[in-house]
């Protein structure tokens, strides 16, 4: 009897794991575990968000932490600081629609050469997100580079919030975000890179470790140093005044760090 596997829906005596793409069965623990994980940072997530009103950081975290961080300083930075947002997700959204073309295209396909086109479609989205990664780190470093060297003329809320122990805090956590996500991009172009049934694609401890603990890690780090708790301003942005109207001041200025305290 011919092996018909392609018309296979489910792991059977005859629809053998090993001849499915990845070659094992999912670990049910590490899944669960990822879920549970998952589910925990949503959770904080939106109750952080509700609390600090930072909507936007709800659904673009690593996006929204830099611009938070640049609101600071805008004469330091490359570009107009609004750009960054715009730019970014741009590029990231770009990235992931080629994915999901590519993903499409090598689903669907009736023929190897249709479903390698789709490999290297979503190969190249993958590519295109780690270029974007590797262009926001530098600009991020220059602006880090360029704001301590004109320390000394920051605005003293500025001054105060790069010497703060939660700011400090929120960096090193963006950071560990940014290298763990960086690290589960590479991954995935070289579990791509090798085609469909590769040694790498196939192995579960790899993938469980790059694909899943990696991002749970990136997710911990956005969540437990959140820019409502790790910055000042915010707090006292969103902190309602005896007279109810809520303090957005914006006490980056100098002038309007004056009128704050």
């Amino acid at each position: 009897m011919p092996r018909l596997y392609d018309e296979c829906l489910d792991v059977t005596d005859f629809c053998v794991v090993s001849e499915t793409i990845y070659g094992y069965r999912p670990n049910l623990g590490a899944s669960g575990f990822f879920i549970a994980a998952f589910a925990a940072c949503l959770a904080i997530q939106f109750f952080q968000g509700i609390k600090w009103r930072t909507w936007f950081y709800m659904g673009a975290m690593t996006i929204g932490c830099l611009g938070e961080v640049i609101a600071f300083g805008p004469e330091h930075s490359r570009l107009v600081p609004k750009w960054y947002t715009w730019i970014f997700i741009g590029c990231d959204l770009f990235s992931l629609i080629l994915q999901g073309v590519g993903g499409g295209i090598a689903s669907s396909a009736e023929s190897e050469s249709a479903s390698d086109a789709g490999s290297n479609i979503m190969l190249a989205g993958i590519v295109w997100q780690v270029i974007t990664l590797i262009v926001f780190a530098a600009l991020a470093a220059d602006f880090t580079l360029r704001v301590t060297r004109a320390r000394s003329n920051l605005t003293l809320a500025a001054s105060e919030l790069l010497q703060s122990t939660k700011f400090r805090l929120f960096g090193a956590g963006l950071v560990t975000a940014y290298l763990t996500i960086l690290i589960r991009c590479v991954y995935r172009i070289a579990e791509l890179a090798g085609g469909w049934k590769n040694d790498i694609m196939r192995n579960e401890a790899e993938f469980i470790v790059l694909e899943g603990v990696v991002i749970v890690i990136a997710v911990f780090c956005l969540t437990a140093f959140h820019p409502g708790y790790c910055f000042p301003p915010m707090q006292k942005r969103n902190k309602v005044a005896p007279n109810g109207i809520m303090g957005d001041k914006d006490i980056s200025d100098p002038e309007m760090a004056k009128q704050s305290t």
